[in-house]
């Protein structure tokens, strides 16, 4: 089976190439990446535990969904599958922000993506799919903020380098 391929991006989001997966994350090539933040009738935010076996920030809480899309397939279109792949959850999606960012982790891999942040609504249990995630909970988003501030460590970069624009995106959905 052959590895599976992200897309290399500039800055500017354009598309520059493909590479490995685990290449781009071992060189830290910036590549096309999205996360999924879905919500809840009671505005709480569905989040995951990074299963065990992941090669970076296994047993890490992030948000609902996290991937890379294809060089085949629009982000939207692979948020949807990764969520049903990840969670066993199919429901639509909206795109609110990108923003870049790069971390290295101790294992000597790199983080250096355009991440494309989508949110949606789902109420009702998932279906994780073990070697993605090993367990989930529903959160309020201040309840999430104040685990963030005492405990980052639990968390996965991506969600910390972005929760204060979720939420800022949350707020203006509100008003």
């Amino acid at each position: 089976m052959n590895e599976e391929q992200v897309v290399l991006v500039n800055d500017r989001d354009e598309a520059i190439g493909t590479m490995g997966k685990l290449r781009a994350h071992q060189e830290g090539a910036l590549h096309r990446a999205f996360s999924v933040f879905l919500f809840d009738e009671q505005g709480r935010l569905l989040l995951q535990r990074r299963a065990p076996g992941k090669y970076h920030s296994a047993g890490l809480w992030t948000n609902t969904c996290c991937s890379h899309p294809r060089p085949d397939e629009t982000v939207a279109d692979a948020a949807r599958r990764r969520l049903v792949e990840e969670m066993g959850i199919d429901t639509d999606v909206e795109h609110r922000f990108s923003f870049l960012y790069k971390a290295s982790f101790d294992n000597g891999l790199h983080e250096h993506e355009l991440d494309h942040v989508f949110f949606g609504s789902f109420s009702g249990e998932p279906k994780p799919t073990a070697d993605e995630a090993d367990a989930w909970t529903y959160l309020h988003p201040e309840a999430l903020e104040a685990d963030l501030s005492a405990h980052p460590e639990r968390y996965t970069v991506w969600l910390r380098e972005c929760w204060s624009r979720v939420r800022a995106e949350l707020a203006l959905k509100a008003a």
